[in-house]
């Protein structure tokens, strides 16, 4: 069978995806992926035939970051408006390329597979080709009570539905051009109500033990809805031995990563780090993702990399401190350490509530960190308590090869079965 996969946004969101691909590639699958430019040279080298589709995810997320450094300065009206109309600018522009990628792509294939970003667009084609549609979620984002556990689940289901047909009215002009140019009438409703209505097969590439009562929430769905577990390949760095020679020389430290999120302070941000792990006596492992850490200042307890593979560092480490994406956010909940959250914006928040609501960690908005609430937090979360727990939720998590082998048999048994129908 011939499947065509999309996924927009960072490394993180394409994993997954990538994860897969290459699983059903293995099966003896013809599979083509769409991915951004800066990230078709990762596909590759999975052994993946790779597309590029929509804008470099950097460009993307510096217009993200700066809107969101504005909206906390509500003043700043011009410059708001300014970055406002840049954003759409970027989505309108994103919004024509995917489309006219997908459609392409989709050509006589026998299943259309997206990740959450641009769904709606994949579905139009989906609904074009007659194909059936398989949608990756990394976060409950169906109208659920689960996902903020601070408020009534009446509320959260309220303001879930209320948030996706705004963000539908919002970009209602894109989605009509596109459904027009496809032949297809107008969208009556958000994307997301058609792709459930559409019986669409809507994976959840989380574990059903982070969001207590989803599972019975969803459960009118019979099925539609499956818990798999976390996508992600393990991949090895370059990194990994000498950071495995580093950890073995002294105490466990404490894993700092910042993942696709650019730190404006590389310098201010490893001082506060430093500082924070000096008065607690820890270590720090810091690794700089897409941020410029190479002018920094250079401290003996704290050791700085690119990258690592989390699944086999983590597990070395006290405790780890993170942006809050999915994967991240996942591969330490499966070492069984305690997390710091330290989250910017989209997604983050969410995982930050699911983890506090765990008793696995806690968390805050990065912004507002500083030396006192580090070491603050740090001390809260290495605790015995939190270190039980986490080692208790560890026993309840999905194997990644597990995941990414359940994912292609749902996604083979769904091709197949509309092949049937």
């Amino acid at each position: 069978m011939k499947f065509v996969l999309a996924s927009d946004g960072s490394r993180g969101d394409v994993e997954p995806c990538v994860a897969v691909g290459r699983e059903l590639l293995r099966r003896g699958h013809e599979v083509r992926v769409a991915v951004p430019p800066n990230l078709v040279g990762f596909v590759e080298s999975a052994g993946l035939v790779a597309v590029a589709y929509g804008l470099d995810t950097q460009t993307l997320m510096e217009a993200r970051r700066n809107l969101a450094c504005l909206s906390r300065n509500p003043w700043r009206i011009k410059d708001l408006i300014g970055l406002w109309r840049e954003s759409w600018e970027f989505r309108s522009r994103c919004w024509r390329e995917i489309g006219t990628t997908l459609t392409s792509l989709a050509d006589r294939a026998d299943l259309l597979f997206t990740g959450r970003v641009f769904e709606d667009t994949a579905a139009n084609v989906a609904e074009y080709y007659d194909i059936p549609l398989v949608t990756l979620h990394y976060l409950p984002v169906r109208p659920n009570g689960q996902l903020l556990p601070f408020l009534p689940a009446p509320l959260t289901r309220s303001a879930m539905t209320m948030k996706g047909w705004l963000a539908w009215r919002t970009a209602k002009k894109l989605e009509d051009a596109q459904r027009r140019e496809l032949g297809l009438p107008k969208a009556t409703g958000p994307s997301p109500r058609r792709i459930t209505e559409r019986g669409s097969l809507e994976i959840q590439a989380y574990d059903e033990v982070c969001f207590p009562g989803l599972a019975a929430e969803w459960a009118k769905w019979n099925g539609q809805r499956p818990f798999v577990g976390t996508l992600t390949m393990e991949l090895t760095t370059d990194a990994d031995d000498e950071v495995a020679s580093w950890i073995a020389t002294g105490t466990p430290p404490i894993y700092f990563g910042f993942g696709s999120m650019p730190v404006e302070s590389p310098a201010d941000t490893l001082t506060m780090i430093s500082a924070a792990c000096a008065q607690i006596g820890e270590r720090a492992l810091v690794c700089a993702g897409w941020s410029d850490f190479s002018r920094v200042p250079h401290f003996e307890h704290v050791k700085v990399v690119g990258a690592v593979n989390h699944a086999a560092i983590f597990p070395a480490c006290r405790t780890v401190v993170h942006h809050g994406g999915a994967g991240t956010t996942a591969a330490g909940l499966r070492a069984g350490v305690p997390t710091l959250i330290l989250w910017w914006a989209g997604d983050q928040p969410y995982w930050a509530a699911a983890v506090k609501r765990l008793k696995v960690g806690t968390a805050r908005r990065f912004s507002t960190s500083t030396r006192e609430s580090l070491v603050a937090d740090l001390r809260r979360i290495l605790a015995p308590q939190y270190v039980a727990r986490a080692r208790e939720i560890a026993t309840r998590m999905t194997k990644p090869a597990e995941s990414v082998a359940a994912t292609a048999d749902l996604v083979e048994d769904f091709a197949r079965l509309r092949h049937v129908g």
